[in-house]
C-alpha cells in the first residue's frame, strides 16, 4: 500500500517517485512534512501559486527551521559561490539586477546562433557511438553534449571539460541540502575551490582582453552603470555550468528512455519530426529531471487549504504538479507528444523561470531528433536502467541500448 506521504528517502523512489506523488495528489496534496519541516505540495494550482507569488523568498537560507541552520553552516564553506548571490538565490531588486545583466550574455538570439555547432556535435558524438553499435547513451551522448556546449561557451579549452564536469557533478550533488554526507559535502568543497583557482584567472585575463565567450560578455556586462563583481561572476559562471551540465544530460537520458518505453510515441516523432518543438515540451513535463525547489514565505498565507506562517518552507514538487490529473485531464500519467500547447512547471515559473530554457530545448531536440532519425531501429538493452542523481534532480546513471539492432 502506497503512503500518502512526502518520504524521498523511501527505497525505489528515486527509481519511480509518480506512485508516491500519485498518492499525496490523490489523498495529500498540502501536507506538512514533520521530518523536513516544510510544506510539500504537489497539486499543479498550488505550485504555480507559489512559484508566482512575490512575498516567498527564493533564499532558502533565511527559512525558520533547524535544516536552514544546517545549510547556513554548510554553505559558510563554498567560497565566493557561497558570498555571492546568483539569479537562483536571490530575491528583487537584486534579482533583476543579476538577471538583466546576465540575460545580456545569454539571450534566445545567442542559443539560435549556436544551434549549427549543436548539430555539429551531435553528429560528431553519434559517429563515434555507431563504431560500437551498442552504447551506453548517457555516456555517449547525453554526458558530453551539454558539457561540451557548456564548456565552449564560457570558453574552457576542450582538454579541460573532463574535470570541469567533475568539479560541477561534485557540486550537484549537495543539491539533497543537509541530507547528503560528510564525505559529499567535502568533495564538493573542494571542487569549487578548484573551479575557483580554475576561474579567476580567466576572469580577470578577459577583463583585459575579451573574447567572444561568456565569461567575457559577464565581465562587460553593464545594466544602468552597474557591472558584475568578480565574485558574482564567478558565482553565476558555476550557476550556469550546473543548470547548463546536469540537468540537460538528465533530460536527454530521461527523454531517450521515455520515447523507447513508448514505441508508438517513438515511431509518432520519426514519422512527423516537425513535431519536435511540442516534443520537448511534453517530455519536460513527463520526464523532467528537476523534481522539486523550495520557496520561503515571507508573509502568512492560505495555500490549498491550510494555513502557513511567516518563515516556513513551501517545497513544490514540480515532477508531481506536472502529473496532475486536475491539470492534465485522466492521461496526466501517459507520454502524449500530441498533447498540445504544455503549461508544465518544468523549468520553474515566474520570475525564476530557467534562464537556460532555450539552450536545453535546443540540446534535446537536436540530440533527440538526430538520434532516432538516424538509427530508426534503436533499441533499449534493459527496462530497469539505474537511476541516481537527488531527489531535486532525478537521472539515469547508465542507459544500455544497440543503435542497429
Amino acid at each position: 500500500m502506497v503512503t500518502a506521504e512526502f518520504n524521498p528517502f523511501t527505497p525505489g523512489v528515486l527509481a519511480n517517485p509518480y506512485p508516491m506523488y500519485k498518492a499525496l495528489l490523490e489523498n495529500n496534496p498540502v501536507s506538512w512534512n514533520a521530518m523536513m519541516e516544510m510544506w510539500v505540495l504537489t497539486r499543479w494550482a498550488d505550485v504555480d501559486f507559489i512559484l508566482n507569488h512575490p512575498n516567498v523568498s527564493a533564499d532558502r537560507r533565511s527559512a525558520r527551521n533547524r535544516f536552514s541552520e544546517m545549510m547556513n553552516q554548510q554553505q559558510e564553506n563554498f567560497g565566493p559561490f557561497n558570498r555571492a548571490q546568483t539569479m537562483l538565490t536571490s530575491d528583487p531588486p537584486a534579482h533583476t539586477r543579476l538577471r538583466k545583466l546576465v540575460s545580456k550574455a545569454f539571450t534566445p538570439r545567442s542559443v539560435e546562433a549556436l544551434k549549427p555547432r549543436i548539430q555539429e556535435i551531435v553528429d560528431h558524438l553519434l559517429d563515434e557511438a555507431e563504431k560500437a553499435n551498442r552504447i551506453d547513451l548517457v555516456t555517449a551522448l547525453a554526458y558530453p553534449l551539454p558539457v561540451i556546449v557548456i564548456a565552449e561557451m564560457l570558453g574552457v579549452p576542450a582538454g579541460d571539460r573532463e574535470k570541469f564536469k567533475k568539479w560541477s557533478d561534485d557540486v550537484v550533488a549537495t543539491l539533497g541540502g543537509p541530507f547528503q554526507s560528510p564525505d559529499v559535502l567535502t568533495t564538493a568543497r573542494e571542487s569549487v575551490e578548484a573551479l575557483a583557482a580554475y576561474l579567476m584567472p580567466i576572469i580577470e585575463t578577459r577583463r583585459a582582453e575579451p573574447q567572444d565567450d561568456l565569461i567575457s560578455a559577464l565581465v562587460v556586462a553593464e545594466e544602468q552603470g552597474q557591472v558584475l563583481s568578480q565574485e558574482e561572476i564567478f558565482a553565476t559562471a558555476i550557476l550556469l555550468l550546473i543548470a547548463g551540465n546536469e540537468t540537460t544530460t538528465h533530460l536527454i537520458d530521461n527523454s531517450t528512455f521515455a520515447l523507447l518505453t513508448n514505441p508508438d510515441q517513438l515511431r509518432l516523432l520519426q514519422s512527423r519530426p516537425e513535431m519536435m518543438p511540442m516534443a520537448v515540451d511534453e517530455l519536460l513535463r513527463f520526464a523532467g529531471p528537476v523534481q522539486a525547489t523550495g520557496r520561503v514565505l515571507k508573509e502568512d498565507m492560505v495555500v490549498g487549504g491550510q494555513a502557513m506562517t511567516e518563515g516556513q518552507v513551501a517545497f513544490t514538487v514540480l515532477g508531481a504538479a506536472n502529473r496532475d490529473p486536475e491539470k492534465w485531464g485522466p492521461t496526466a500519467d501517459q507520454l502524449d507528444l500530441t498533447r498540445g500547447p504544455a503549461d508544465h512547471v518544468a523549468l520553474g515559473d515566474g520570475i525564476h523561470f530557467c534562464l537556460g530554457a532555450p539552450l536545453a530545448r535546443a540540446e534535446l531536440g537536436t540530440a533527440l531528433g538526430t538520434l532516432i532519425q538516424r538509427f530508426p531501429n534503436l533499441k533499449l538493452e534493459t527496462d530497469a536502467p539505474e537511476w541516481g542523481g537527488t531527489f531535486i534532480i532525478r537521472g539515469i546513471k547508465s542507459l544500455p541500448i544497440t543503435l542497429k539492432p
